[in-house]
């Protein structure tokens, strides 16, 4: 088993599994994954039942059926918005590229039905000195920081707080790289498997005639204080703010589940 339920495996092997079951319309027999991914012809369906069944066993998203490999198939991506958890995050750093940089803090609220319903907070300890022009860009020294915990003494906790929830932050990308960095030097090959959504790119699509589409110019437009700009907990707050109005402004163009949100142009 995964060592969370929120993880998946950046395994290869898993990886042309998966792909090799979409191409099959979402199932294979055991002959055939052990065949077309491990390259071992015509196995007998107990070897290759036992090989696939290690596969299996380090992603949520297989399943073994007697002799046949399965994708599992949550419809996500179809449930409704107002269903659905949100954790909006954010992390600051020590500098914008991972590796070599690390988290030094971590922000983050969970939104459900368009309210802020809990929050998690912390400064984490990188194991590297942070850069002086960091420190003056986000207020976080190197003393603050000397006995905070470390990523892997606050992963399961965070990834706890996460469970199965969407996440959301500005400039997603950012941030989901430098977690899954730290989620794979702990747990290796592993990285989070939570559906996503950009806060950058959303109100791209809603708000194409604002100045820009920059934290603080986002969060003016909707009238949110971003009190300590540059902390996680103050960004991530001001963000779930923010993503509370651009629901709104979804919903009143009819968009209502994730995968609506990540097709519709404006």
């Amino acid at each position: 088993m995964p060592p969370y339920p929120n993880l998946i495996s950046d395994s290869l092997l898993i990886n042309e599994t998966i792909q090799l079951l979409r191409s099959f319309g979402g199932r294979a027999s055991v002959v055939k994954v052990v065949d077309c991914v491990m390259k071992i012809p015509k196995a007998e369906p107990g070897l290759a039942r036992l090989l696939v069944s290690d596969l299996v066993g380090a992603d949520p998203r297989l399943k073994l059926n007697n002799d046949t490999v399965e994708l599992i198939k949550n419809n996500f991506e179809r449930r409704n918005f107002a269903e659905t958890n949100f954790v909006v995050f954010d992390l600051e750093t020590t500098g914008a590229k991972t590796p070599p940089c690390r988290i030094t803090e971590i922000g983050a609220y969970r939104v459900r039905g368009g309210e802020i319903t809990a929050e998690f907070q912390t400064l984490v300890n990188p194991e590297t000195p942070i850069p002086h022009f960091i420190s003056e860009l986000t207020g976080i020294t190197d003393t603050m920081v000397k006995c905070a915990p470390k990523f892997h003494e606050v992963a399961a906790d965070f990834l706890d707080f996460i469970g199965d929830s969407v996440l959301v932050a500005h400039n997603a990308h950012f941030d989901l790289r430098f977690l899954n960095h730290e989620i794979g030097k702990i747990f290796e090959d592993y990285r989070v498997g939570n559906q996503h959504l950009c806060t950058v790119q959303l109100s791209r699509k809603l708000l194409p005639d604002i100045e820009n589409h920059r934290l603080n110019t986002v969060a003016d437009y909707y009238s949110i204080a971003l009190i300590n700009h540059h902390r996680a907990g103050d960004d991530a707050r001001a963000t779930a703010h923010i993503f509370v109005n651009l629901l709104e402004a979804l919903n009143n163009i009819g968009v209502k589940d994730l995968e609506a949100a990540k097709k519709f142009k404006v």
